[in-house]
């Protein structure tokens, strides 16, 4: 089954689409997330090269992507040697993503419908990007994956995804 033009993500409270939802200009998708570039190999400093972003990616009414805002909090190295505190990369990341939020105005969380994007920053794919099935004959694309948090949203596209 091909994927949908526009593609519902629902809201979860407390969970990975807890920071999705609607405001005055159009709809957020936000979140917290490590991530490596694209390419990185596994092996030495993979600590100093999984950094921890906080992205507000918004859109318009009808689910365009308008503009996405990055930002790196830190490696998991910091984290490692300062786990705790105003100061721990955590910290600084919650503290940005929730003034992020507070800016935007008449914001209300809830089931929001985007489409496709992709934005690459510091080497690391963030977006919502359609993907197909490698044994699929006729090349469909049939899901669409959450980059770089992992959230795969497929049919019966009510909304809800995988892990």
């Amino acid at each position: 089954m091909a994927v949908p033009e526009i593609i519902p993500i629902a809201h979860e409270p407390d969970y990975r689409t807890s920071t999705v939802g609607r405001f005055r200009d159009g709809q957020f998708l936000a979140s917290v997330t490590y991530a490596l570039p694209e390419g990185f190999a596994r092996g030495d400093g993979r600590q100093e090269h999984k950094r921890l972003f906080v992205v507000v990616h918004t859109f318009d009414h009808d689910g365009h992507h308008r503009e996405s805002d990055i930002w790196c909090a830190g490696t998991w190295a910091e984290q490692m040697e300062r786990p705790h505190g105003e100061r721990s990369v955590v910290a600084r990341a919650e503290a940005r993503l929730a003034a992020a939020l507070a800016g935007l105005a008449e914001r209300e969380y809830g089931d929001i419908a985007i489409r496709p994007f992709r934005v690459t920053v510091d080497g690391v794919l963030f977006g919502l990007v359609t993907e197909c099935h490698a044994d699929d004959a006729d090349g469909e694309e049939d899901w669409a994956e959450l980059y770089p948090d992992g959230l795969g949203f497929s049919a019966p596209w009510n909304g809800g995804y995988d892990t």
